[in-house]
């Protein structure tokens, strides 16, 4: 059932106060075992969270002078940003290229991305020693113009301004808001191009944070082109994350798809599929012609040598070949364990530039290590952006189809479109 089609326009405040009443409450049982599970960890992390604002970084973290990248960086921004790049792909494709074959889990790619530059990045909040100073690249008196990081900040906020404009077309129809939602519709295209323009920026902004560090960080992941790196990685994390995503939301809100949707799902997957083995190859083969460029064979004989080649083969070949023989032999299985192993190599990748990799030189007793409170607030992040993401899932029209009243606008404006590009002769020769 369409349940976005039966929603009334709203004309009045008092209309507007009841809808969001009706919509408040919850949409099924409230004490599942997912609930039960996750919700005393949302409440244990806002509770840290808390601790460190009120009492500083050390009250929670394991950060240090000597090492001040944590997991907060290495994992909640660097790798939540990465696995965010499927929305800046698939819009690009869907609304620049036309390829209306994804057109379905665009929304949902969008959403998520969205969310995670609202949660993961956010963690950027929670790193600052002194976080009141958040609004400093914005408001600041001194904005640092030369930094890296102010870069990074401006992007991170322009994007979410651009996914919010491409998902609001969602809301309105959730809203019943017909008018605005034409013009929010009428934004989408050029959002999509900024905020291409700013993603392409700023994932490979984050690897050039990095580039700061060079006697810090090991020589064999140490290289010039980091932000090069960055970038072409964050194209199969970003694909590998809609896989694994779409895969589990096409489980959870199968109520909700229609049923065109659910039957083009499996040819989306295998498209997704081709997209991550052909970035993979591209992330190999660069990092193979960087390594004989560089004559690094002598570290590989090290144990951090060892440690680079699991990386290599075992999270960026083993996955580019689990995605081709996907591909080859429609097993979409294979697909989504080359999804799985391709988004844990996302995660080693950025922890070993952030943590692991990180003054590699120093004992591991004098190394930095989370505390359980770090990846409790880590965990209490993703958790609650899963919930969010629910929440949205189940009222607006993300997995379900539009109201119909879009559906006839569309209809309309196509059929204009082409008695305009038709000839006038062959309009009444009809």
């Amino acid at each position: 059932m369409n349940e976005s089609a039966k929603s009334p326009e709203i004309k009045t405040v008092k209309d507007f106060v009841t809808f969001i009443r009706r919509e408040l409450k919850p949409k099924g049982k409230i004490f599942t075992p997912f609930n039960v599970i996750t919700l005393p960890i949302i409440l244990l992390g806002l509770a840290l969270i808390a601790i460190r604002l009120v009492k500083g970084l050390g009250a929670v973290t394991n950060l240090s002078q000597e090492f001040p990248w944590g997991i907060w960086i290495g994992f909640d921004v660097m790798v939540g940003v990465a696995f965010a790049g499927g929305a800046y792909i698939l819009t690009f494709v869907v609304y620049i290229l036309r390829n209306e074959k994804y057109h379905g889990v665009v929304r949902a790619t969008v959403l998520n991305g969205f969310l995670a530059y609202v949660f993961y990045a956010g963690a950027i909040f929670l790193d600052l020693g002194r976080w009141w100073n958040i609004v400093n690249p914005i408001f600041g008196n001194k904005f640092g113009v030369n930094s890296v990081l102010f870069l990074v900040s401006w992007h991170f906020l322009l994007y979410m301004i651009s996914l919010f404009i491409e998902f609001s077309p969602a809301v309105a129809e959730w809203l019943g808001f017909k008018r605005i939602r034409k013009i929010l519709a009428s934004l989408t295209v050029g959002a999509v191009i900024f905020g291409i323009a700013l993603s392409t920026l700023h994932q490979s902004g984050l690897g050039a944070l990095l580039m700061m560090a060079k006697d810090k960080i090991h020589p064999l992941w140490y290289t010039e082109f980091i932000p090069v790196f960055f970038f072409v990685s964050s194209i199969f994390a970003g694909l590998s994350m809609v896989i694994f995503e779409g895969t589990i939301s096409h489980k959870v809100f199968a109520d909700q798809i229609d049923p065109e949707h659910q039957q083009s799902f499996d040819r989306i997957l295998m498209g997704l599929g081709k997209g991550c083995a052909g970035a993979l190859f591209v992330y190999f083969f660069m990092k193979i012609l960087l390594l004989i460029h560089g004559k690094q064979w002598a570290l590989l004989a090290t144990p951090m040598g060892t440690w680079y080649l699991v990386e290599l083969i075992g999270f960026v070949l083993l996955p580019c070949v689990l995605f081709l023989h996907g591909v080859r032999y429609q097993n979409l299985t294979v697909i989504r364990m080359g999804a799985i192993v391709s988004m844990l190599g996302i995660i080693i990748n950025r922890l070993n530039y952030s943590v692991i990799a990180y003054k590699w030189y120093v004992p591991l007793s004098q190394r930095y290590i989370p505390s359980w409170m770090e990846i409790t607030i880590t965990l209490a992040i993703i958790l609650t952006e899963v919930w969010v993401f629910r929440w949205i899932a189940n009222r607006m029209p993300v997995f379900r189809a539009s109201p119909a009243w879009v559906t006839e606008e569309s209809t309309v404006k196509k059929t204009v479109t082409i008695r305009k590009e038709v000839p006038k002769w062959k309009v009444s020769a009809m």
